[in-house]
């Protein structure tokens, strides 16, 4: 067996609207309406798809879901600067001036910052 990609991940949060607002709007995630009920949104990420779970959702899920408890990287295709005003416009906390790291694909820079739920977010470029 040969595993090809990653499908989608499941983020536990406290409030699903609450989160939706922030994956929706600051990261321009459209929603899927189809894939997306009272319980769990679902939010396209390039490929792969993010869904968003409140931890007493009565469904198949991780045995302790936990709140804030994810660490998770995403890939944007502008410049870091640029993405930092961006996230200073939607008043969002960021931790950390650019790093360099190594991703999937290589050489990146990254900057991190908490989603409402203090899971932690690193944005990556490759540029």
């Amino acid at each position: 067996m040969k595993i090809s990609r990653i499908d989608h991940i499941v983020l536990t949060v406290s409030d699903v609207a609450q989160a939706t607002r922030f994956y929706h709007e600051v990261f321009d995630m459209p929603v899927i309406q189809q894939q997306s009920t009272a319980e769990v949104t679902t939010l396209r990420c390039g490929h792969q798809l993010i869904r968003l779970q409140e931890a007493d959702r009565n469904a198949r899920k991780a045995a302790h879901p936990t709140v804030g408890s994810a660490d998770l990287c995403i890939v944007t295709r502008d410049d870091l600067a640029d993405v930092y005003r961006h996230l200073q416009s939607y008043y969002v906390k960021i931790e950390s001036e650019p790093v360099a790291k190594q991703g999937s694909e290589g050489q990146m820079h990254s900057i991190y910052l908490r989603d409402p739920d203090d899971n932690l977010i690193e944005i990556a470029s490759y540029k």
